[in-house]
């Protein structure tokens, strides 16, 4: 048996799961049943009918049959129940930072909420229950799995080897493919800005020491999505866990005390203080942010141009620059270079699949040139500018080990990886009650060989 749940061959990167847009808006023509039960978990037809027509529309190569998308998602729900009986627990803050992420994008995307609301026919409280739901299962599902390949390690005589197995006509013929860099300054609310959020929050405070509920007025104002709905509550926190403005602030108060108005990179923070247990405390908060869309951005376009200008005299690296003053964590110690999510790259491919106003910008610039500061918007919503460093391109080839070192030996370990899931899987499906519906009997998900390499 050939797990579905991994790389199963060079050049079949694992296709994203169906988004949650795309969950909460298809609607199969199939009438719908359980086809599959791993203990308390269910598969429904409509699931393996959605993700074997994302699939088929991606027009990825090696389309799965949806034999293979059931043995996935059975693997899937095995990983749950397993996770069950071994204590695998994903913290509950993980969740929310993940779900907040989630429902920024679809803000952003569908403008206010009553567009969402009228988008997929639900009420924002039932599609973040089903999002929470949905997300708690993806990480359960993602951190079990990391538990089983913690080990996995690949050399290059591996990687070699792995090469070699590889027919010479079956090697992909990779795009033209880049190496860029940004660098990243975020713009700040101005003062009037912040002494009205200020305002707001002194008065929720005020409101509290009269009497009045922080947990409801937590409910009804914060604007941290997954805390809010629990009044505020983020649960015990380890010392150095939060952001340093937030932890300095709270672990200054007594028990119930109240913060004065605390700013931190995430917005602004009414914090009280619950209960301090040994290296842990808990708090809760109320949340408010600028509005991002009217945040003035001037100074980080000016900031930017002058950055520029001193890489451009050579007075400054990109790399060095990016490191010092850019302002996005997740590319800050690379130098600012931006990786390539699915090969965990630096190396882009330079096609459709990048973002537009990326392709757009890079395609007008010539190797080795610094971009002017062009307008950007961050993963979390954030208004921000930037400058680009087109650092390299690479023409069009046939994979090889010299120019390809590095998405070779990604995939040779992924397979590896795939190899111990599916070792793991013949001993562990012994440990729970699996069910699969006669209606699929004959995708042998529990005896053959489904998926061939």
């Amino acid at each position: 048996m050939k797990l579905r749940s991994l790389v199963l061959g060079f050049g079949m990167l694992l296709l994203a799961q169906v988004s949650f847009a795309q969950e909460a808006t298809e609607k199969g023509p199939v009438l719908d049943k359980i086809i599959a039960k791993v203990d308390n978990y269910y598969i429904l037809r409509s699931e393996v009918e959605q993700q074997y027509q994302q699939y088929q529309s991606s027009g990825q190569p090696n389309t799965p049959n949806r034999c293979q998308i059931l043995e996935g998602l059975v693997v899937n729900k095995l990983m749950l129940a397993k996770a069950e009986i071994d204590s695998v627990i994903v913290d509950d803050k993980r969740i929310d930072a993940e779900m907040n992420s989630r429902m920024e994008q679809m803000e952003q995307q569908y403008g206010t909420a009553k567009n969402i609301v009228e988008a997929f026919g639900k009420p924002i409280v039932t599609l973040k229950e089903d999002l929470r739901t949905s997300l708690k299962e993806q990480l359960t599902a993602r951190k079990m799995q990391e538990k089983i390949t913690d080990d996995a390690r690949i050399t290059p005589k591996e990687v070699e080897k792995f090469f070699k197995r590889i027919p010479t006509d079956s090697l992909p013929y990779l795009p033209s493919e880049v190496e860029i860099g940004h660098i990243v300054r975020l713009a700040q609310p101005n003062k009037f800005q912040k002494d009205e959020l200020v305002s707001k929050l002194l008065d929720y405070k005020r409101r509290v020491e009269k009497g009045e509920s922080f947990e409801e007025l937590a409910k009804l104002y914060s604007e941290d999505l997954g805390s809010g709905k629990r009044g505020g509550d983020l649960g015990f926190s380890k010392r150095g866990q939060m952001v340093a403005p937030f932890e300095a602030a709270a672990l200054k108060l007594k028990p119930n005390q109240l913060s004065d108005v605390v700013e931190s990179e995430f917005g602004f923070h009414l914090i009280q203080l619950l209960a301090v247990r040994g290296q842990e405390y808990q708090a809760r908060h109320i949340l408010l942010r600028p509005d991002y869309q009217k945040l003035d951005v001037t100074e980080p376009t000016r900031y930017l141009d002058s950055m520029r200008v001193l890489i451009q005299r050579d007075s400054i690296s990109f790399d060095k620059a990016a490191r010092n003053v850019s302002e996005d964590k997740l590319t800050q110690d690379a130098g600012g270079l931006l990786i390539d999510m699915a090969s965990r790259s630096t190396r882009m491919p330079f096609d459709g699949t990048m973002e537009p106003g990326l392709y757009f910008s890079i395609d007008s610039m010539t190797v080795g040139t610094v971009s002017k500061p062009i307008p950007y918007r961050t993963e979390d919503g954030r208004s921000a500018m930037r400058i680009l460093y087109f650092k390299a391109k690479y023409p069009p080839h046939f994979a090889n080990l010299n120019d390809d070192y590095q998405k070779i030996s990604g995939i040779a370990l992924t397979q590896k990886k795939n190899d111990m899931i599916e070792k793991w899987f013949v001993k562990a499906k012994d440990d729970v009650f699996i069910f699969i519906d006669d209606e699929y009997k004959d995708c042998k998900v529990l005896e053959g060989s489904v998926i061939e390499r």
